[in-house]
């Protein structure tokens, strides 16, 4: 293809890129553009970098068979191959994956039980640091090779800019938020820490109800980026009633119960004020505040809503933000044990709380450690 045929193409896809439409449908109408030109290109994958937990977990797909890898998550440190890439900063190519057999790692032996006999990856940066990789696979030998190269590095700059964007908005959404409660930190003990782990419980229970749930890894990595603002209505909340020691009165707590309306009109407002309305994963940030006092009996607030009628994101935070109040210090109450929390999670199961949600976090204890000692502080456990 000559260049100027290159630009047409870019061009045209950049106007249906610039349609509302979802990120993993952006990618697939990516690749099938890609494929107009080489169909050898089978294929297409994100994954994303985490540096709070060093974890490089699987994020979007596009290939023509279902994705060999999903639901995935691994150390940046244990993959030598994507280290040395994003240290070096180049991509990486190799035209016969054969070579790779006698590695022992998991994805690598999925890549190749899939099929693969190609590859090509990219690293992705933001503002001078890692972002995550790109990944191009063919089940043909040899395919990244000559003037291939070129037309791939044109579609990858498209597919890195979409991803960056839409990952940016989100993070934008969760900085506005998070500078906002950062004062509700100040008003009452859910520190940073307490976000943090939350963030990971919420995600680590997602990623265990992945396949019965179908929830793909892109729901996965939104529900880490926005459990923590489940409680940003506490904002308007009295400080007096926020910090208090005792048991809340009856009408108290009728106040305290506000701050899940209250949340939800924040993030309506901010959607308004800075045109995050048309974002794709805002209702789960409303679902998330609004929703994560429901009770699986209907006894919960602010709507009643009972069983599935509550949104499986509120659910899922729910168990995190509990588990992690349990596990604690407050100024009512020390620590709990995990294993007393753990308890006290499968007695609120099916009645307050979600039994699977429960179960799924339950059932990872040396998860629940590794998060905890991630986002430490005086637990005195």
């Amino acid at each position: 293809m000559i260049p100027s045929a290159q630009f047409a193409v870019t061009i045209n896809l950049q106007r249906e890129l610039d349609k509302s439409l979802p990120l993993g449908q952006k990618l697939i109408l990516v690749h099938e553009t890609l494929k107009n030109y080489c169909e050898l290109v089978h294929r297409v994958a994100v994954a994303l970098y985490d540096p709070k937990t060093d974890h490089v977990s699987t994020f979007l797909y596009s290939s023509e068979k279902d994705d060999p890898i999903v639901n995935y998550s691994v150390k940046l440190s244990e993959v030598r191959s994507l280290r040395d890439i994003a240290q070096g900063g180049s991509p990486r190519i190799i035209n016969n994956l054969a070579v790779l057999a006698q590695q022992k790692s998991l994805h690598t032996q999925k890549i190749l039980f899939q099929g693969y006999q190609s590859s090509l990856t990219y690293p992705l940066y933001h503002n001078g640091s890692l972002f995550g990789f790109l990944f191009f696979n063919s089940y043909q030998k040899n395919t990244f090779v000559g003037s291939l190269l070129h037309l791939i590095g044109l579609f990858s700059q498209a597919i890195a800019a979409l991803v960056i964007q839409e990952t940016s908005v989100a993070r934008t959404i969760a900085a506005a938020i998070r500078t906002t409660q950062n004062i509700i930190c100040h008003k009452n003990e859910e520190t940073g820490a307490h976000l943090g782990r939350m963030s990971y419980y919420s995600r680590l229970i997602a990623a265990m109800l992945a396949q019965r749930h179908e929830l793909n890894d892109e729901f996965i990595e939104y529900i880490l980026l926005f459990s923590p603002m489940h409680d940003i209505g506490k904002i308007g909340i009295p400080d007096n009633l926020l910090c208090k020691p005792g048991k809340l009165t009856e009408d108290e707590f009728e106040v305290v119960k506000r701050h899940t309306t209250i949340g939800l009109e924040i993030v309506n407002n901010m959607a308004k004020e800075f045109s995050f309305e048309n974002f794709p994963h805002i209702q789960m940030l409303r679902n998330i505040v609004e929703m994560h006092h429901e009770a699986m009996n209907g006894s919960g607030y602010p709507n009643g809503a009972r069983g599935k009628q509550i949104p499986i994101e509120a659910r899922i935070c729910a168990v995190a933000d509990i588990f992690d109040a349990l596990t604690s210090r407050r100024c009512y109450k020390p620590a709990w044990s995990n294993e007393k929390a753990f308890l006290t999670l499968r007695e609120m199961a099916d009645t307050k709380l979600d039994s699977e949600c429960v179960e799924a976090l339950i059932g990872n204890p040396e998860k629940i450690l590794e998060i905890q000692a991630n986002f430490a502080e005086d637990r005195n456990v």
